[in-house]
């Protein structure tokens, strides 16, 4: 116990040094509690920053968390108006044969994307699954080509995957800390479909499965995400929940049963949140200032953030810290919109804990022959006292 709670602060200590999981570390906060299971990890949602963590990026088999993966490019395909809700999908004997945790779908028969999905969010069907798979990507082998792919692009370092259930394969893999990277995408890039996940229960050929995540009925904070269970990866969960505006995400690996994954998710929930909080210094996409520009169109441009700059502290911490901008010196048109031209900082004192990249929100283009040849004598005068 106490080797590993010494594990505990050395990784908080030596993970990111002078950045916010550095910093934090020095604070006063109580021994996180020692969980039974496999992995684990604790994250904030809005920062990113990991609070917890035991094992995070050990590849482990999935179960069927793998369908949070499944269901995120699904909704990414309707966001895309690639598929739509209500088409119309064709289960074949391959979906309807597959084992395990299944939606009842009838081979031959059709039904809506929609209703899929509720299936693999709410009743964990891998039938569903594969039939939406097969629909998105012609076959399973494919779609898990897709995500692949997608996991690249979301810094899933440690998972790859074999099929769209999470059935045992040994190529077939992911972490805690993986997981919770695509927990965050999920419930940040399409908040419409992630309220799927909070329903309790789903209704489909006359038979009604609830759904088997049970922190929605012992937690009323608590608004997804997915289960997972085999014999090789034990009882696995994801889960979210808000409080007072702060989200965390909390994902365990190889529990031993359906109570002890509830319980020791709660455990890392109940810990974040009594002491940790998190603060958005600055929102994406707003202006924070504005910049004089060269030899343009137009004399300034706009600069701002292209995500929105959150931290998370122990509690009582946060109102230590100040934030800084600064731009470059000479910004000499064209600018395109996006480019950096600048950076912010979040600071305890003299101590630089954050940064990131001030960004163009507009472009600039060259301007007139005159307006260069003029901005260049200014630009030779400035030179010459500076």
């Amino acid at each position: 116990m106490k080797t590993t709670r010494l594990a505990h602060r050395l990784f908080l200590a030596l993970l990111m040094i002078c950045t916010p999981a550095a910093w934090a570390a020095t604070q006063a906060v109580p021994a996180p509690p020692q969980l039974a299971a496999t992995s684990y990890l604790l994250m904030d949602a809005a920062s990113g920053q990991v609070l917890i963590e035991n094992n995070g990026d050990q590849r482990l088999p999935p179960a069927s968390l793998t369908k949070l993966m499944t269901a995120y490019i699904a909704t990414q395909e309707i966001k895309r108006e690639q598929i739509k809700e209500s088409d119309m999908v064709t289960v074949s004997e391959h979906a309807w044969r597959t084992g395990g945790s299944r939606m009842f779908i009838q081979v031959g028969t059709q039904v809506s994307v929609g209703d899929l999905l509720h299936g693999i969010i709410i009743q964990s069907g891998n039938d569903a699954s594969v039939a939406l798979a097969e629909h998105i990507a012609g076959s399973e082998d494919a779609f898990a080509d897709m995500m692949n792919t997608t996991a690249q692009r979301l810094g899933m370092s440690n998972s790859h995957f074999m099929n769209a259930t999470g059935l045992p394969n040994p190529e077939h893999y992911s972490s805690a800390h993986d997981m919770a990277k695509l927990a965050r995408a999920i419930i940040y890039d399409d908040p419409a479909h992630y309220a799927i996940y909070a329903q309790k229960e789903f209704f489909w050929n006359n038979i009604k499965q609830p759904n088997r995540n049970l922190l929605l009925w012992r937690d009323k904070t608590v608004d997804g995400l997915k289960t997972g269970h085999t014999d090789e990866a034990g009882y696995c969960l994801v889960a979210s929940a808000v409080r007072e505006g702060q989200r965390l995400i909390a994902v365990v690996f190889g529990t031993n049963s359906e109570q002890a994954r509830a319980a020791e998710t709660q455990k890392l929930l109940t810990y974040g949140f009594r002491f940790f909080e998190t603060q958005t210094f600055f929102n994406k996409d707003t202006e924070l200032a504005k910049a004089p520009v060269w030899k343009g169109s137009s004399r300034e441009i706009r600069a701002g953030l292209a995500k929105d700059l959150s931290m998370t502290a122990p509690r009582g911490q946060l109102k230590q810290l100040t934030t800084s901008i600064s731009l470059q010196p000479q910004l000499i048109a064209p600018i395109k919109q996006g480019d950096v031209i600048g950076k912010v900082e979040v600071k305890s004192g003299e101590q630089v804990l954050q940064t990131a990249d001030l960004i163009a929100l507009d472009t600039v283009e060259e301007g007139g022959l005159f307006r260069r040849i003029w901005d260049s004598i200014r630009l030779f005068i400035y030179g010459l006292f500076h």
